[in-house]
């Protein structure tokens, strides 16, 4: 479980993800990281994960984000979809951008024709929802899918110069799907987001 933490993590989401559970007699770790940049924080993190002997084993990485709250079952819900659909390396929980008019992120739709990013609706029945990528504000990854030396590195990297502006996530599957690598949404799972400075409403509104 890797958290990209920054430089501060609220009360009410840290009792939130004290309270997730992880499938009985497995391991499971939580990890942090502080000060870092959150495409960096993810990809170096990874690297590390990769590197250490033991974890590098494991099956399964949840990423989940400082500002993200997520059911208890969220984390065996995903696993469980997981085992269902092995043709999908990365699913992710049901959560909407930020502010006034946020969208699902469910970004595209593999069956268009031309690739893009545009917002997909949710499932109103709780079920999968293919799409082109997903945030990473409560998402599971097949670990051996960064074993993949054929792609990209640094996997994940925000972009804001002369050659484009995109957040870490799109700019990795921007490479993923290109190796044949797919994702999901399981509306089932929904996720929450924590305004913890009052920028879009009273303070410690959730939505």
């Amino acid at each position: 479980m890797l958290i990209p933490a920054g430089e501060m993590i609220p009360t009410k989401v840290y009792l939130n993800h004290c309270s997730l559970f992880f499938p009985p007699n497995q391991p499971a770790y939580r990890m942090a990281t502080e000060d870092m940049e959150v495409g960096e924080a993810f990809s170096t993190s990874i690297q590390s994960i990769l590197d250490h002997p033991e974890f590098s084993k494991w099956e399964f990485l949840l990423t989940i984000e400082h500002d993200n709250l997520a059911p208890s079952d969220g984390i065996v819900k995903l696993i469980k979809r997981m085992e269902e659909h092995p043709e999908l390396s990365v699913i992710g929980g049901l959560y909407w951008t930020k502010g006034e008019g946020g969208v699902p992120q469910i970004w595209g739709d593999p069956k268009d024709t031309i690739p893009n990013y545009r917002p997909q609706p949710p499932d109103p029945n709780g079920g999968l929802v293919e799409c082109c990528g997903t945030g990473m504000g409560f998402t599971l990854w097949r670990l051996k899918m960064f074993k993949d030396e054929r792609l990209r590195k640094p996997w994940f990297k925000t972009v804001a110069d002369h050659t484009g502006v995109g957040t870490q996530d799109l700019y990795g599957w921007s490479d993923f799907r290109k190796w044949g690598y797919r994702c999901a949404i399981d509306c089932d799972v929904k996720v929450g987001h924590y305004d913890y400075s009052g920028a879009f409403g009273p303070k410690g509104m959730i939505w």
